[in-house]
């Protein structure tokens, strides 16, 4: 059957609730100020009729709820800083939210990291794709080839000789993980 799930605030009269559904059945109610972070969400949301579920065909729902969770606490963010009036609390606030963001992909495996990479693309939440490519260069930082090879499941197809010129030619990069 289909999974509901309920993620945001308490919807009130002014903040109208939204329906997103993933390409695997599984809904997920937000509010429809959460969703202003997806540029395409938005977009449907401002100029169509939203009675109906939106269909999110290029994402599952596992990772769609991920989504759901990161637009959910970015929309609490800023919320409570847009009724502070201290620079110093939304100064923290800043922090705070960097912290979030670093312990929400603290544990995210690559193929998850991938997915969620590939739908804050789709969705056009730049904030979600800068956070999920930051996280994906330090993965990389300080990497043997091989080592990137099996952090990402990349096969060689560089036969010997292949590989040899290449490092050859490009010595500057290899040199500089030493």
């Amino acid at each position: 059957g289909i999974r509901r799930t309920q993620i945001g605030m308490a919807s009130e009269e002014g903040n109208k609730m939204v329906t997103l559904k993933s390409n695997d059945g599984q809904e997920f109610h937000v509010e429809k100020e959460a969703c202003v972070i997806s540029k395409m969400i938005k977009f449907i949301v401002d100029d169509c009729d939203t009675s109906d579920a939106i269909p999110v065909t290029n994402v599952i729902g596992k990772i769609l709820a991920k989504v759901v969770e990161y637009m959910k606490r970015h929309l609490e963010f800023a919320s409570r800083n847009r009724s502070s009036d201290a620079g110093k609390e939304i100064a923290e606030g800043d922090e705070e939210l960097k912290a979030w963001d670093t312990a929400f992909l603290k544990d995210v495996d690559v193929d998850t990291l991938y997915l969620l990479l590939m739908a804050s693309n789709y969705l056009g939440i730049s904030s979600l794709l800068d956070l999920c490519v930051k996280k994906a260069a330090n993965l990389l930082c300080g990497k043997s080839p091989e080592q990137i090879r099996a952090t990402f499941n990349i096969k060689n197809d560089f036969t010997p000789e292949e590989e040899a010129k290449i490092r050859k030619e490009h010595a500057w990069v290899f040199e500089a993980g030493t």
